[in-house]
Order: structure tokens, then C-alpha cells, then sequence
């Protein structure tokens, strides 16, 4: 009778230990798919930016620092391979944008000009896609981090190699608003 308690107390601890490392991969995954959405759009303003410091360059050709450094942010950006090195280069390449905003702020005619406008509207409306996708990746990569983190989880967490995934932190420079200066 006895083997028969402990035979059944195994399976059930098995049955719980195969249940929870299934949940831990469903939202592993779906930390993976908000990720990929936040790529998707860090992809798009990162393929409107060249068109967009063109637009203005034509404009503001004595402004060639702001230019340099969202050029050098951007290349920063196509060179980061790890998620952190992605969510730091971003980082930068947003504190470069806002810089560049800046400029944009000196040039009236600029700001009047059709395809400027189109060119703006579109990269705004990227950085709102951006900032849904990058809140959606933190509100799941929190729920992730939780669920590995309580017990008995964290012991089947550890087991399985289930790690905490890093949230996508605003950068400080964001945090202010641009200056602008006339």
C-alpha cells in the first residue's frame, strides 16, 4: 500500500513538474513574439531615418553633428546582434532623435514642406507602434519574470535553465524633453 502512495505522489509531482515547465515555455514564447514585435518596429525607424536626416539635411546643412551622431547611432543600432546590445543602441539612436527634433524646430520652411510632413507623420507614428510594442514586451517580460521567480516555480525554473528576461528601459535623455531654442 505504501509503494502505491509514493508511486502515486511521484506521478503527481511529475504531471506538476511537466505542467509547469509547459507554462514556462508558452510565455517564454510569447516574451520571444512581443520581442519580435518590438524588432518589427525598431526595424521600420530604423529603415526611415536615412530618409528623414536626408529630408532635413537639405535644409540645415550647417547642423552636421546632429547628423553624425543619429547616423552613428543608427549604425550602432544594424550592428547589435543581443537583445541588450539592441535595447541600448536604440536607446541611443532615441536620445540622437530627439536631438535632431531640435534642429527641425529651427527651420520653419521645413516644417512646412509636403513630403517632410508625410516623412514626419510616419516615423511619429513608428515611434507610437514602437512604444505599444516595447510596453507589451515589458508587461509580458514582467509576467515571465514573476512566474520564474516564485516557489515552487523558481526550483523547476532553475531545473530547466529558465532565466529572467531584461525589461526595455527608457533611456535618461528621453526622459527630457528637447530644448528649443530660436
Amino acid at each position: 500500500m505504501k509503494k502505491i502512495i509514493w508511486i502515486i505522489i511521484i506521478i503527481v509531482i511529475i504531471l506538476i513538474g511537466i505542467s509547469k515547465y509547459n507554462s514556462f515555455v508558452r510565455i517564454r514564447v510569447e516574451v520571444d513574439n512581443k520581442w519580435a514585435e518590438v524588432e518589427n518596429q525598431l526595424q521600420r525607424r530604423y529603415d526611415l531615418i536615412p530618409n528623414y536626416v536626408n529630408t532635413v539635411k537639405g535644409y540645415a546643412e550647417h547642423e552636421k553633428e546632429v547628423f553624425i551622431k543619429v547616423t552613428e547611432a543608427r549604425s550602432k543600432v544594424g550592428q547589435a546582434s543581443s537583445r541588450e546590445e539592441k535595447i541600448n543602441a536604440n536607446n541611443e539612436l532615441s536620445g540622437a532623435l530627439s536631438r535632431l527634433l531640435v534642429v527641425i524646430e529651427k527651420y520653419p520652411d521645413l516644417k512646412a514642406n509636403v513630403n517632410f510632413i508625410r516623412l514626419q507623420d510616419e516615423l511619429s507614428g513608428t515611434e507610437n507602434r514602437l512604444a505599444v510594442a516595447r510596453k507589451r514586451y515589458n508587461e509580458i517580460v514582467s509576467s515571465y519574470n514573476q512566474r520564474i521567480m516564485v516557489f515552487p516555480n523558481n526550483l523547476i525554473a532553475k531545473i530547466f535553465g529558465f532565466k529572467q528576461e531584461a525589461f526595455y528601459k527608457t533611456p535618461e535623455e528621453a526622459k527630457t524633453a528637447p530644448k528649443v531654442e530660436f
